[in-house]
């Protein structure tokens, strides 16, 4: 008798083990399915989030003034305008950031940046700080503010140490061509784009011929309004010492008295009549405006800068809309 009940225990032991670990296996198939079940759920939401969140507009650097193409690519353009202005120009910067911002060239990157000389008053330390942490589109020089007395060459000589990188996926130049231009000047930047194209990306000098009867860009130099190098300008302008001895001077004609000592610039380009000054009064700068234009200059008024901007339908892309009703 002992020996059928001692015979009969490890059985029973081996049948309830069996069930436990059936049990088990149970328990644990069951969990992975409820885990599998709910990262399926958790995907889910992460998409939804993702998807309700897509459109929502984020604030960073690309809120400066800067205008690309939609499919732009390493072999597209790369212009700067810096646009020579004071640091108390606070209305006429935000109104160019209008006239620029609205504008989309094709092919090509185009930055539009503000460029002056050190702050000197207190409210410019704000005031200027808030503009850049909003549109990063200044440039502020380190020079005391002036027109004809070396702020050009400042500007020239300072852009390849701002920009230059040394980091491989940087591209170089970091800019095919630099301009400097005046804030009175309208620049309507695909027409400035297309007349690029087809230049010579070294050792190019480009702008309005003066003086204003001259059509021979050798002769003379490019007006203020508005003239355009080839980077490789900008390094030698940085480099050589024929611009640090000849600072002071009408500062165009200084510049292009730079490249006639230093035999550079031996591509040059005019683009007369499709720039230059707005045809009121007349003299013999100005012209009618007209459909090619690249440039207009001496837009001294609101009155001005408001017929220029209607001659070329600038607002034509305003959608329809309840929010608002403009005649």
């Amino acid at each position: 008798m002992n020996h059928q009940i001692m015979t009969m225990k490890p059985s029973s032991r081996s049948s309830d083990g069996k069930r436990f670990l059936l049990s088990c296996l149970t328990f644990i198939l069951f969990l992975c399915a409820l885990a599998s079940i709910n990262e399926i759920r958790f995907d889910s939401f992460l998409r939804f989030g993702r998807c309700a969140f897509s459109d929502v507009p984020s604030h960073n650097s690309s809120s400066q003034t800067s205008h690309a193409s939609s499919n732009a690519t390493s072999d597209d353009l790369r212009i700067l305008i810096g646009i020579l202005t004071l640091p108390d120009q606070y209305p006429r910067r935000h109104f160019l950031r209008l006239v620029y911002g609205t504008q989309s060239p094709v092919g090509a990157r185009v930055d539009v940046k503000f460029v002056f000389c050190n702050l000197t008053k207190e409210d410019q330390k704000v005031l200027v700080a808030l503009e850049i942490m909003m549109y990063d589109d200044i440039i502020i020089l380190n020079c005391t503010e002036n027109m004809n007395k070396g702020k050009t060459y400042t500007y020239f000589s300072s852009l390849p140490e701002i920009f230059n990188s040394s980091e491989s996926d940087k591209p170089y130049p970091p800019y095919h061509y630099v301009m400097k231009g005046d804030d009175d000047t309208y620049f309507r930047l695909d027409n400035l784009v297309q007349s690029l194209r087809p230049l010579p990306r070294q050792d190019l000098y480009y702008g309005y011929v003066i003086p204003c009867p001259s059509m021979d860009p050798f002769v003379h130099y490019m007006s203020g309004m508005g003239y355009l190098v080839s980077w490789d300008i900008a390094e030698w302008v940085r480099e050589s010492d024929i611009p640090k001895n000849h600072l002071e001077g009408p500062e165009d004609k200084v510049f292009g008295e730079w490249l006639r000592d230093g035999h550079k610039a031996k591509n040059r380009f005019n683009a007369k009549w499709s720039m230059y000054n707005f045809p009121v009064p007349p003299s013999g700068c100005t012209h009618e405006l007209w459909p090619d234009t690249i440039a207009v200059h001496l837009l001294k008024n609101q009155e001005k800068w408001i017929q220029t901007l209607q001659y070329f339908n600038v607002t034509s892309n305003l959608k329809p809309s309840k929010l608002y009703h403009i005649p």
